[in-house]
């Protein structure tokens, strides 16, 4: 597949989601030992174009090395219960027992109970490369110049940097500040960044040196990323229940961009 010219002179192969892809026989059709959907990531390469994300609910050591068996590719968080506590199994299965509305409370309590510990890392990095599987891990950009490092020294083969948004340069208000491309330059693993919704931003991110960028926030019903960062403005004139609770905030947002001409689309 040719890849496409996204500016300057970078360039990247076209990808899909599920919804642009349908299978549709035409004259001539091939075995299916003759397709290949082989991708890479550096110099890992995977037969399954699967990014599995990094959520304690889905992946596990176990589930790591059972997708990597199918040919994906799963991160294990760093910062969730894997590296926190010896066993979270039954705590998980406490979570997932909770009532809906006390649930993320219950999870909070569990976060806040345990740090994330440096040995628990290894020894997760160390389970899954004793199954001989190409190892991924996921940090927030928050805490990337932590844990990375560790990651990278224990062994990691890729490390990905997930978060809500996720830009070139993390700044923060005590002075710390985290510059992705100085970063990536002085880790020797390969890295994936992300996400990010326009352009602008993926361009800037490509140009950190990273292995691959994550493109999107994600959607569905139960996604908050629009409500935590203030982005998702109805227009306020279908009288749906997400119109009628437009927040303040969000109401300055949409007249900004429609001061500066730009078209706005409802639900976004």
């Amino acid at each position: 597949m040719a890849d496409v010219l996204i500016g300057g002179s970078k360039e990247a192969a076209r990808s899909y989601s599920f919804d642009e892809v349908a299978i549709a026989p035409s004259r001539r059709t091939r075995n299916t030992e003759d397709v290949s959907t082989a991708w890479n990531i550096d110099a890992y390469s995977f037969p399954t174009p699967l990014l599995v994300a990094p959520m304690d609910s889905v992946v596990s050591p176990a589930s790591a090395i059972e997708l990597a068996s199918l040919g994906a590719l799963a991160s294990l968080n760093l910062e969730g219960l894997w590296t926190r506590y010896a066993d979270p199994a039954p705590l998980l299965t406490q979570i997932a027992a909770e009532d809906a509305a006390t649930a993320t409370a219950h999870l909070q309590r569990i976060y806040a109970q345990a740090a994330v510990d440096p040995g628990l890392i290894k020894q997760r990095i160390d389970e899954m490369k004793d199954a001989g599987i190409t190892v991924s891990v996921a940090v927030s950009p928050q805490r990337t110049a932590e844990l990375a490092p560790i990651a990278a020294k224990a062994g990691a083969d890729i490390i990905v940097i997930r978060g809500t948004t996720v830009s070139a340069e993390h700044v923060t208000s005590n002075g710390e500040q985290l510059n992705l491309k100085e970063f990536i330059h002085e880790l020797d693993v390969p890295v994936i960044v992300g996400g990010c919704s326009t352009r602008q931003a993926a361009l800037h991110l490509m140009r950190t040196g990273a292995a691959g960028v994550l493109v999107g926030f994600g959607g569905g019903a139960s996604h908050t990323t629009a409500d935590v960062i203030g982005i998702r403005v109805p227009d306020g004139n279908c009288g749906c229940r997400s119109c009628r609770r437009t927040p303040r905030l969000s109401r300055r947002i949409r007249w900004q961009i429609r001061a500066r001409g730009r078209r706005w689309i409802h639900g976004i």
